[in-house]
């Protein structure tokens, strides 16, 4: 049988840095920003591991539908 993982995408310039998205997070794979903003001036949320299990908790906690996640199979 093959292996899920989940792939995490993130609309940057709609990103308002609220941060609910790390939190709700299972695997620690979502952080905010430290040096860089979007066009509005926050820091927004990015992927910064690959440890994504495609549970969609981040999406669903979203208040602004920023973030999308896929499943994948991997190889």
């Amino acid at each position: 049988m093959a292996k899920m993982k989940g792939a995490v995408v993130v609309n940057v310039e709609r990103c308002k840095g609220c941060n609910l998205c790390v939190v709700a997070c299972p695997t620690n794979t979502l952080a905010l920003t430290t040096d860089e903003v979007n066009h509005r001036g926050y820091a927004y949320c990015r992927e910064v591991n690959d440890t994504c299990i495609g549970c969609a908790s981040c999406a669903i906690v979203c208040p602004d539908g920023c973030i999308s996640v896929y499943r994948v199979k991997e190889d």
